[in-house]
């Protein structure tokens, strides 16, 4: 099915194929203040395509970016796992890029401050940039992570490379996928890296995606759903070269790619030309293999509203934890409001109080499962399984049960 006129964020082409539709949903972050229970929420179209012209998956929505990040409720720095990754990536970087006072490490949507506080306390020089004014206080006021409050892009990149910004690094981690102007943040990228300097760019892996059933990654600040073919052809197309990839596990699934400015000829390490040759061999430019998973993700809803009503027939009390994006997702296609769910727990305390989009759960600290004891609890941020129910044994040991959506419903 054609996605009409609608053209691609990377390559301009027309003639998109449509993969699934979630239907009409609020925004995924757009937490509600009891107050703000009583208006109508805004929805947006939530529709997956495919370009057979350069094999990038996206969206076909695009809010404006001021409604989405101008005030941001996701802090990095709430998750131990977020943490160990950001450190020990740093605690690479910095010897193998031969680091010190001198150099300069940028980070673009820089959050919080939670990687950047590592190289400053390698003795970097650092520099943020945030546009969520409330995380940018942060990362300044609680790190002291210099951070300029603004969307990056082509501007920033060619004004800051102006001022003598030259980076050594720069990071852009969970970025790209929510840039409506690919082109121009490349080309920002391009201009604020030195000439020697290495680009380290991770992104949700589109194959993770498909083979797990990952849907409720899908979201209005997720546009685009990159394999390693889709970002080459991007980068090249920008004077950029990507020299080394690696696939990690962070976030489901996802690509870390270091990136090069061309002048240099720097050489292609053998994992991107094996990463390549792979996609190729899947069918990265076959909208044949992008084609099973509506269906498949049909089947998931499925399978796990049917097991949520059976153990409410079961007479059990139901919960769910993590407000999260991702679970926003899930809640509105999946219709699980609060006739299946009492409340949902976060750790996050910038999100407590507050209620979910759509689904209008309430949200509470994680010590709301041991006062109540639901018997089961959907584990929205599945993503962090291993980190949540090591923090949630006592709620285990007492009898309590997950229930993991994703990639297959399954009760742990």
């Amino acid at each position: 099915m054609s996605a009409g006129t609608f053209a691609c964020r990377s390559c301009g082409h027309d003639g998109l194929v449509t993969v699934l539709s979630l239907g009409e949903t609020p925004l995924a972050n757009a937490l509600l203040t009891e107050e703000k229970l009583r208006e109508t929420e805004k929805l947006y179209p939530l529709d997956l395509v495919y370009c057979p012209h350069c094999s990038l998956v996206q969206i076909t929505e695009t809010v404006p970016p001021e409604e989405l990040f101008g005030e941001y409720l996701y802090l990095s720095s709430f998750s131990d796992t977020m943490l160990r990754h950001a450190e020990e990536l740093v605690s690479r970087i910095v010897p193998a890029r031969k680091l010190g006072k001198e150099s300069l490490v940028v980070e673009l949507a820089s959050n919080d401050g939670y990687l950047l506080q590592y190289y400053k306390r390698e003795g970097v020089p650092v520099l943020g940039i945030e546009p969520a004014k409330n995380i940018a206080r942060v990362a300044e006021e609680e790190r002291g992570i210099p951070t300029l409050c603004e969307f990056f892009g082509e501007e920033t990149g060619r004004r800051l490379a102006e001022e003598g910004w030259r980076a050594d690094v720069i990071h852009a981690h969970n970025v790209l996928a929510h840039v409506a102007d690919l082109n121009g943040f490349v080309e920002g990228v391009r201009l604020l890296l030195k000439d020697d300097g290495v680009a380290v760019i991770e992104a949700p892996y589109v194959k993770e995606m498909i083979d797990g059933r990952e849907f409720d990654t899908i979201y209005h600040e997720h546009l685009c759903y990159f394999s390693l073919t889709t970002l080459d052809r991007l980068f090249d197309r920008h004077g950029l070269i990507i020299v080394d990839v690696e696939r990690v596990p962070i976030h489901g699934g996802s690509l870390r790619v270091f990136a090069a400015r061309k002048e240099g000829n720097p050489e292609r390490s053998q994992a991107v030309t094996d990463l390549l040759r792979e996609e190729a061999a899947w069918g990265v430019d076959d909208a044949a293999f992008y084609g099973g998973f509506g269906e498949s993700v049909e089947s998931l809803r499925a399978d796990l509203i049917a097991l949520l009503r059976g153990l409410q027939e079961e007479g059990a009390s139901l919960a769910a934890y993590g407000a999260s994006a991702k679970g926003s997702t899930l809640l509105n296609y999946c219709d699980i409001g609060r006739e299946t769910l009492d409340f949902v727990a976060d750790r996050s305390t910038v999100k407590q109080g507050l209620y979910t989009p759509g689904t209008h759960l309430p949200i509470y600290p994680p010590e709301k499962l041991l006062e109540e004891m639901p018997g089961y609890v959907l584990l929205l941020t599945w993503n962090f399984a291993e980190e949540i129910l090591a923090q949630q044994e006592e709620y285990r040991r007492r009898g309590g049960r997950f229930v993991v959506p994703v990639p297959e419903v399954k009760v742990l």
